[in-house]
Order: structure tokens, then C-alpha cells, then sequence
């Protein structure tokens, strides 16, 4: 899911850190392959998924890629530490409430200029959420009056929309810049549909999705019976 800024040695840590990518099947597969290549059980060490998309060798099936590094305990307080530090300073009224479930910190925004951090597309909430990400060893959820959950719902109707065009002209279609979180709901939407998969175009935080049609199974039956 957003990167940058603050927390001296835990920043400092977070980016010399080394991050190396695993693939597997399933997100199972890939953690199973951390953990022999680390010798770390998956508790000791933080992951982020990279891609999550389809191929195609004879036969259908899934193929994710994560990128893992091993955990410094000393972050556990990074993010309410940063957090208290900052709303000493930020110009907004907001409180907060951060919750931990399943190896994600989740902080949940409140207060009385709450919706200015949803303006231009929840611009300001992510881009927090970009900071805590980079100075945390978990991932870090932000929301606020359920962007996310509402955020998600248009991104995937999106997608379904591009996936139809896609599949009716047999032409590929290149999306504007996205941040991880967005491109990787639209990875995850897309390669739920047969015959088509994406991949990420670019370098650095936001990059392009690309949407275009593979072959599937029936379709390689039918060439080779002809």
C-alpha cells in the first residue's frame, strides 16, 4: 500500500534495509519461501505484496511476488510515536485510533476537520499513510469515514468497465499513474477474469497498469485442434 519522511533511526532503517522478493503460487507459498531463504519464521520478518497476476505454462494458474526483510522490534512505536508528534504541529483538528490485527496497524482518523482529509481523492490521507508505511516495519492501513472501503468499491467497477473494453476491441489499454494501493486493487480485480491480466509500467511510487488479454486454456484447446 505509501512511502516517505521522519523518524530518524527508523527511517534511516527502513531504507537501507534489505528487501528481497519471493514468488510462489499463493501468498502461503511465497512466505514459505521467505522463510527458508531468511531462516526467519514469517513473524520475525515484514512483507509487502508486489504483484499478483496470472500465467500461463500449458495450464492456468496464479503467480504473486513479495518483497520481504526481517523485522527491527525497535519500530513497534514508530507509528504512535510519529503520530503524537505530529498532531502537536499539524494544522487540522483530528484525532485517531490505532488498532493491530493480523501484522497490519490500522489508524482510523476522526475529529472536527476530518473531510479535509478526503479532499481531491483522499489526497492528504494517503499521503500520511505514505509516511507511516515508510517509517514502520508493518504495513499501515489510514482511513477515514471509510474511504477505503469506497475507494475500493470505484476502483474495481473501473476495472470491470476497462476489463469489458478490453475484451470486446482485443486492444490493450494503458491506466494513468496509480499509487500501490490503487494499482494492486486493480491487479487483484482484473486477474479474477479469465483471458486477461496486467501488468505495472514505470519505476517509483506511482506508476501505470497495463490491461491486455492472454490466452486461456479453452483458447489453446481450440488453435490446437485446428
Amino acid at each position: 500500500m505509501m512511502e516517505k519522511e521522519e523518524k530518524n533511526n527508523h527511517a534511516d532503517y527502513s531504507q537501507v534495509v534489505d528487501k528481497q522478493e519471493f514468488k510462489g503460487r499463493s501468498l502461503d507459498d511465497a512466505l514459505s519461501l521467505a522463510e527458508h531463504v531468511l531462516r526467519i519464521p514469517r513473524e520475525k520478518f515484514n512483507y509487502e505484496i508486489v504483484t499478483e497476476k496470472t500465467r500461463l505454462f500449458g495450464f492456468k494458474n496464479k503467480e504473486i511476488v513479495i518483497r520481504a526483510w526481517p523485522r527491527d522490534d525497535e519500530e513497534e512505536e514508530a507509528v504512535p510515536d510519529f503520530l503524537k508528534k505530529l498532531m502537536t504541529v499539524f494544522p487540522l483538528d483530528l484525532t485517531y485510533q490505532i488498532k493491530k490485527r493480523d501484522k497490519m496497524i490500522y489508524v482510523v482518523f476522526d475529529g472536527e476537520d476530518r473531510r479535509l482529509l478526503l479532499k481531491n481523492d483522499g489526497a492528504l490521507l494517503l499521503a500520511i499513510q505514505h509516511i507511516l508505511n515508510k517509517i514502520s516495519s508493518s504495513k499501515v492501513q489510514a482511513d477515514c469515514e471509510f474511504f477505503r472501503r469506497r475507494k475500493e468499491k470505484k476502483l474495481k467497477e473501473y476495472a470491470l468497465q476497462i476489463a469489458d473494453k478490453v475484451k470486446e476491441t482485443g486492444e490493450e489499454e494503458i491506466l494513468d499513474f496509480m499509487n500501490p494501493y490503487e494499482r494492486r486493487i486493480i491487479h487483484i480485480a482484473i486477474n479474477q477474469i479469465p483471458g486477461l491480466t496486467t501488468e505495472s509500467l514505470g519505476e517509483g511510487f506511482l506508476k501505470k497498469v497495463r490491461i491486455f488479454q492472454v490466452e486461456t486454456d479453452k483458447q489453446k484447446a481450440g488453435m490446437n485442434q485446428e
